[in-house]
């Protein structure tokens, strides 16, 4: 059990890097506020995370 949630964690990482690296610090703030309006089950939170992202990643030139 702890051999699963180490490398969960180690993924959950690897993916916020991935999507700082790609998107810049807006990319973490969209990611954070989807992830916490999920497990707050706050639409509000997590309609602004959904739309961060999408702007994000519909930026022409990119």
């Amino acid at each position: 059990m702890p051999v699963i949630a180490l490398v969960l964690a180690t993924l959950t990482l690897g993916f916020e890097q991935l999507v700082q690296w790609k998107y810049g610090a807006m990319g973490v703030v969209g990611l954070a506020m989807l992830t916490i309006g999920l497990k707050a089950r706050s639409a509000t939170c997590t309609a602004i995370g959904s739309i961060i992202l999408v702007l994000l990643l519909t930026q022409p030139g990119q």
